[in-house]
């Protein structure tokens, strides 16, 4: 599983990275974050605002910090 993580290197998107481990951690998944800072790259995902998350390529939140639980829920 690979979790993309994209905005500039802000807090929040450094948030969404840390929320994202422990949720793969807590459900015993194997999991690579992948950290995607370049605006083109991010618009290939349709992104505008940051931060955001994809989730083996598929975007699940964009401009908001999803919670533990809430990404727990996306990979159920």
């Amino acid at each position: 599983m690979i979790f993309q993580v994209m905005g500039p290197g802000c807090t929040k998107c450094n948030q969404v990275a840390e929320n994202a481990k422990t949720a793969a951690n807590d459900l015993g998944l194997e999991y690579e974050v992948v950290k995607i800072t370049d605006f083109n790259e991010m618009m290939k995902f349709g992104v505008m605002m940051t931060p955001a998350l994809a989730i083996d390529g598929t975007v699940k939140a964009v401009g908001k910090v999803p919670t533990v639980d809430e990404i727990k829920a996306m990979l159920s």
